[in-house]
């Protein structure tokens, strides 16, 4: 079965639709699958649940969903760095589930593996808990969260090969993997596409039957969401001459 599409309109082209839950991949602006999403928004699809672990910056990843207003509600852990994101939130334009960082991964984990609801004791005797099960263990509380799972899961990898098998590079790697397991479709972005046996299959770490669909962007643009520097001090007149 082919797997290389041309472009990303293409490689999602009938699997888009409105009202469908979709699982992006990244961290901040690390690993996003920033192509992908910008099909999406082409597509003109509207009242998306999006699934990922922030909401990308204003004009940038998830961010142009927002401003499009087709993202219906989001299913994250932090947003803070957008500012379309807060002012639809407070305007009740936009719905949110908010999950602690670990909650959201294992939720993400849960659905790939076919687990329907795990327990936690992350978020007991907060808002996080209200209205959700709890169940005793030991003599501790733990609050049940369930699994998640989405109609599309798109995904950004460092290499991948014509079969579908992926390889993260560093903090890139973040919510990708799991997110790949857990929805019915993935498409997968590869900034390198290399030929079936070129990877290590020690080194695959996810699995081309995972896979559905891909696209190769070996110009994959890396923005830094915040950059901090340490100010330069001016060297003294005379410093590290020799006398």
């Amino acid at each position: 079965m082919r797997k290389v599409y041309s472009d990303a309109q293409t490689a999602l082209a009938g699997l888009l639709r409105d009202d469908m839950t979709i699982m992006a991949g990244g961290f901040g602006l690390c690993g996003i699958p920033e192509t992908l999403i910008g099909a999406v928004r082409e597509s003109g699809v509207r009242g998306l649940t999006i699934i990922s672990n922030n909401a990308g910056i204003d004009n940038v990843g998830l961010g142009v969903l927002l401003e499009t207003r087709q993202v219906k509600k989001m299913i994250s852990s932090y947003v803070g760095e957008n500012k379309t994101f807060a002012t639809q939130f407070l305007a009740g334009e936009l719905e949110i589930e908010f999950n602690p960082q670990g909650t959201l991964a294992e939720r993400i984990r849960a659905g790939g593996a076919g687990v329907p609801a795990f327990y936690t004791k992350t978020g007991v005797g907060t808002l996080v808990a209200e209205g959700k099960e709890t169940r005793v263990f030991n003599g501790e509380t733990y609050v049940m969260e369930t699994g998640l799972v989405a109609d599309l899961a798109l995904v950004h990898a460092w290499t991948g090969d014509s079969e579908g098998n992926l390889v993260y590079r560093m903090t890139a790697r973040n919510f990708n993997p799991m997110m790949a397991t857990a929805a019915k479709t993935t498409v997968a972005e590869v900034e390198r596409l290399v030929r079936p046996g070129d990877i290590n299959p020690d080194h695959i770490i996810t699995p081309g039957i995972f896979v559905k669909r891909m696209i190769h962007v070996p110009n994959a643009q890396k923005r830094i969401e915040q950059r901090t520097t340490r100010k330069r001090h001016a060297t003294p007149a005379g410093a590290g001459e020799e006398v």
